[in-house]
């Protein structure tokens, strides 16, 4: 093989080599913003669902004022939690489900926010956050706030829909 073949051999493998670095990194350059942005969103609800534990066992009340932490009713508590971490919610469960992006129930994640209809009829009567393992954190009746599985009964069959809004 002459000298000249070798050489363009080269400079083609080098290029080729080249052309893959350059592709890989601007493939990592891209999801890394993507990754981070992930992360953040994550830890922005895992401090949201931390701030809302400190508050179990508080009384709830219908039609709690916006900002008490004395008394909480369901979107009282979630406009609060969310809020103290720049998400602005409405004040009414249903206006809250306006909010964000509509999510699957199988697609949950922590920090979403998870709706129930009212017990007579089918409009939005409830709003939780969703924490992981298929437990919402919310308030109702003589618990107060409190933590409860999404599988029991009356939440299961009580389910309406889910918004992301981190």
């Amino acid at each position: 093989m002459s000298a000249n073949i070798r050489s363009r051999t080269i400079r083609k493998f080098a290029s080729l080599g080249l052309c893959v670095a350059i592709a890989v990194s601007g493939t990592l350059f891209v999801s890394a913003p993507r990754a981070a942005a992930a992360a953040s969103k994550t830890a922005k609800a895992d401090k949201i669902i931390t701030l809302g534990k400190q508050y179990l066992g508080v009384k709830y009340r219908l039609g709690a004022p916006s900002g008490s932490t004395k008394v909480f009713d369901c979107s009282s508590f979630t406009q609060y939690i969310f809020g103290k971490y720049g998400v602005k919610l409405p004040r009414v469960s249903s206006a809250q489900a306006t909010k964000g992006k509509t999510v699957a129930k199988a697609q949950l994640k922590k920090g979403d926010l998870v709706f129930f209809k009212s017990s007579n009829s089918s409009k939005i009567g409830h709003v939780a956050v969703y924490i992981g393992n298929n437990k919402i954190l919310h308030t109702y009746g003589k618990p107060g706030v409190t933590v409860t599985s999404l599988s029991a009964s009356y939440w299961k069959s009580h389910y309406k829909t889910a918004r992301r809004v981190l």
